[in-house]
């Protein structure tokens, strides 16, 4: 779900950022039948996840939500992480927010045949309505977060987990601060792609 995040990780070429993106996208895809710039964006789309999920700060964020909406809770650190990046895109990164989002979304396009079916529907859907400028405001992160929600097949209570997050918005964002260069850093020094 941190599409924003996992699109800048990615290396500026198209197979690059169809396979940091194929992550989520994984059902009934041959990983071997695939191209090896686009194995090697999995790669880094999987490293990514691994070191946030396991990183100590995030586990205690996860910690810190309501055990009914604790089982959700990495799905809306990712957004908000998001949210976070889009915020302070110029303490991490040299090129315009604006000119590397259009690149990011002009590069998915140029990918689509190396996209299985559900993958580019969403892709597709996510240039078209413009999905990671959605993360400027905090209301914005509850509505996606909300719309999430609606997609999970079975009952939750997830719904509304921004409540959650509100009281807490400075803290987490003091500790995104300090764990995004952390995650720059592990991609850079992997050097996967």
């Amino acid at each position: 779900m941190n599409y924003l995040a996992h699109l800048t990780l990615a290396q500026p070429s198209v197979s690059s950022k169809v396979g940091n993106m194929l992550g989520d996208f994984m059902r009934g895809v041959d990983v071997q039948a695939l191209p090896a710039p686009v194995r090697q964006g999995l790669d880094n789309h999987r490293l990514v996840d691994r070191f946030t999920d396991h990183h100590d700060w995030v586990l205690a964020q996860r910690r810190a939500f309501s055990p009914s909406r604790r089982r959700f809770a990495g799905v809306a650190l990712d957004v908000l992480f998001d949210h976070f990046l889009w915020q302070h895109w110029s303490t991490f990164h040299d090129r315009p927010r604006d000119d590397t989002i259009h690149l990011h979304y002009a590069q998915l396009q140029a990918g689509n045949a190396l996209m299985p079916d559900a993958m580019r529907t969403r892709m597709q859907a996510m240039v078209e309505q413009d999905w990671l400028n959605r993360y400027a405001r905090l209301e914005q992160v509850g509505q996606a977060l909300d719309m999430i929600a609606s997609r999970i097949r079975f009952a939750n209570g997830f719904a509304g987990i921004v409540e959650e997050i509100a009281p807490r918005y400075a803290e987490l964002e003091a500790g995104f601060l300090v764990f995004y260069p952390q995650l720059q850093e592990t991609v850079r020094s992997a050097g996967l792609e």
